[in-house]
């Protein structure tokens, strides 16, 4: 059993609260659970920008509850049964940032390693080829026990960066940093329901904590 929440906020309230970035609604949003701050971050979110207006989603297996900033009639709370995701089909959407790591290589073209003799983190770099998000979308379905229905539509939405300040956990120091958002759009089919429920309450891709991952379902029958 999880629960999904909505939360409609409003441009004005948004730029009362000092709220300019994905990053900032990251730690906003932690006010859905006032009673657990200790706890490790176990929810997904997803940050809609529309005209005048955010929609805000909050998935979790415990329940929210709404925030004071949040209008009490633009929160909205669904419990979602465990017979929802028992379906064969749905219709889906999904955020995702969608990357590759690039292996960090010296002048002559070794590895390079860091000095207890592990690689070197790599640098992470957004996918926007239309051919480059097909597979990246494929890959990650196989792993997340669903395939997508090749002959409906899918509809893959051009790259939004989101940019934002964050602090440097070595210096302290500020810096700017960003995500690429892709939306895709779609029909799936379960083909492993474990892993399928698993997905759906754990998110798929990277920058889950910024409003990435988090799938959007609509049972469909084909």
């Amino acid at each position: 059993m999880s629960w999904l929440a909505r939360l409609d906020v409003n441009a004005e309230t948004a730029f009362a609260e000092g709220i300019f970035d994905n990053h900032v609604w990251h730690k906003k949003l932690w006010q859905c659970y006032p009673n657990a701050p200790e706890i490790k971050r176990d929810f997904l979110t997803r940050i809609d920008q529309l005209e005048g207006m955010f929609r805000l989603w909050v998935l979790s297996k415990r329940k929210p509850v709404r925030p004071g900033w949040c209008p009490p009639d633009g929160f909205a709370l669904k419990e979602i049964a465990t017979s929802f995701l028992t379906h064969r089909y749905y219709a889906f959407d999904l955020r995702v940032n969608p990357v590759k790591t690039i292996v960090q290589r010296g002048p002559s073209g070794e590895t390079l390693l860091q000095p207890n003799g592990k690689r070197k983190n790599g640098k992470r770099v957004p996918l926007v080829k239309p051919e480059e998000l097909h597979s990246w979308i494929d890959r990650k379905s196989i792993a997340a026990g669903f395939r997508v229905v090749k002959d409906k539509p899918l509809e893959i939405r051009p790259m939004m960066v989101s940019h934002f300040r964050k602090k440097d956990r070595n210096t302290g120091k500020e810096h700017s940093a960003y995500h690429g958002g892709v939306q895709f759009r779609g029909i799936l089919e379960v083909t492993d329901q474990e892993k399928f429920v698993e997905t759906y309450q754990s998110g798929i891709g990277s920058a889950k904590g910024f409003g990435f991952g988090l799938l959007l379902l609509a049972p469909v029958n084909i």
